[in-house]
């Protein structure tokens, strides 16, 4: 047991997190309230990968650098139809594939490939091209297709309580769960032998609603992060083409479990 003074510190530090917490909480809300962008966020980065891919370690590692630099969304979707080289992919879903098809209808593409690197719902390039993603979600913040609703999360309690602000037209709200790091050990394929960190790989997508330009506000139970460890989720504000088809997205945010913080 831990001397008086020193449980008295504990407890002091741990309030003292705690209303950091929920003050930084508030000041999010607040600024979603205001329409403010509560994170100055330049763009949402999904990059489309696979453990079979010998060019996608390279985007594998852009992403991880995106990741670092705080001022992106950034998503590892592993698709599966490289897997009858030998190697399944141990991230892979069908439903991720099923995404990146979704968007190649949108561009108006025949096919799909990897690694490719999707901004914003609006543009591709390919996932190793670093530079090229930056100057991209640059030039889409300066040109008004950037993130132009305010969004923001935060965990409260046994809740996820997400704030989505105003702006114009409809959009769906997507939710995108993830690990935040896993490092797999190729042994078959064109990476055989290659051990790989892997980042923010997406392991299940929702819509949970629907948002029609005023604010509005969801609640999920936080159980939905912690039922697996290192985990987090993104907010994505996406426009829909069709009811299949996804389009450009206009506002978004990250949260990370406790145990991931």
């Amino acid at each position: 047991m831990p001397a008086p003074h020193l449980a008295s510190l504990l407890l002091s530090v741990g309030l003292a997190a705690s209303l950091a917490a929920g003050a930084a909480a508030q000041e999010t809300e607040r600024k979603v309230a205001a329409g403010e962008d509560p994170g100055q966020l330049k763009g949402v980065v999904e990059l489309f990968t696979s453990q079979g891919c010998a060019s996608c370690p390279p985007a594998d590692a852009a992403l991880k650098n995106l990741i670092e630099d705080g001022s992106v969304v950034a998503l590892s979707y592993h698709v599966d139809y490289w897997n009858y080289l030998g190697w399944a992919d141990t991230l892979a879903t069908k439903q991720n594939t099923a995404r990146q098809y979704a968007y190649a209808r949108m561009f108006g593409r025949n096919g799909v490939y990897t690694p490719q690197a999707v901004l914003n719902g609006r543009d591709h390039v390919n996932g190793g091209n670093l530079s090229g993603i930056r100057g991209k979600l640059d030039e889409m913040k300066q040109t008004g297709k950037g993130m132009r609703v305010p969004v923001g999360a935060a965990r409260k309690g046994d809740e996820i309580d997400i704030s989505i602000g105003a702006g114009d037209g409809k959009a769906n709200i997507v939710v995108v769960y993830f690990t935040r790091q896993q490092v797999v050990e190729v042994e078959k394929g064109e990476n055989s032998g290659k051990k790989i960190s892997y980042f923010h790989a997406v392991r299940d997508i929702q819509t949970i609603g629907m948002w029609d330009g005023t604010p509005t506000r969801y609640v999920l139970p936080a159980s939905v992060l912690d039922e697996q460890e290192d985990s987090g989720c993104a907010v994505l504000v996406q426009k829909m083409k069709s009811t299949e088809t996804p389009g450009a997205i206009i506002g978004a945010t990250t949260l990370l479990s406790a145990e991931a913080r």
